[in-house]
């Protein structure tokens, strides 16, 4: 544990998660995520592989932290809507890999321009100088995403 993560008292990294937590759900759900029926879980599937292209189901599962018979069913839902594409793997049958279709990179797309209009739309709401703390605050902000992946519980 390094020493700056001690001297936050337990109020604080619990409005910090609380916050983090409230941004989440409200960017989840997008009018193009609706429009598809996809599911929180499904969203993320397809943007995860839209965004690190095609992935071994195994890492797929890891990555997104979910079991494999879940991912399963989110991988059959999402090919059934044209959204990915399955192939099993040369090397290992046992392995397969998934990757995105045209048509679910451009869901992926619209899905990531609704959530970046939205985060606009509600910083240019704020005070100038609010929104200029949010922005110092973005490198800070990424190197705790990054810890966060790194000590994933």
């Amino acid at each position: 544990m390094s020493v700056a993560a001690t001297t936050f008292d337990i109020e604080t990294v619990a409005r910090l998660r609380t916050v983090i937590g409230r941004l989440s759900r409200r960017l989840r759900g997008t009018a193009a995520a609706r429009e598809a029926g996809l599911t929180p879980t499904a969203t993320s599937v397809l943007l995860n592989v839209d965004r690190n292209g095609s992935l071994r189901l195994a890492e797929l599962a890891e990555s997104e932290g979910i079991n494999p018979t879940l991912l399963s069913r989110v991988i059959a839902m999402l090919m059934d809507g044209g959204l990915l594409e399955r192939a099993s793997d040369e090397g290992d049958r046992r392995a397969a890999w998934v990757s995105v279709t045209a048509s679910g990179h451009r869901l992926a797309e619209r899905m990531r321009r609704e959530r970046t209009d939205s985060i606009n739309a509600a910083m240019g709401a704020l005070s100038v100088e609010n929104s200029r703390r949010i922005e110092r605050a973005l490198p800070a902000l990424e190197a705790l995403a990054a810890e966060l992946k790194e000590h994933r519980p």
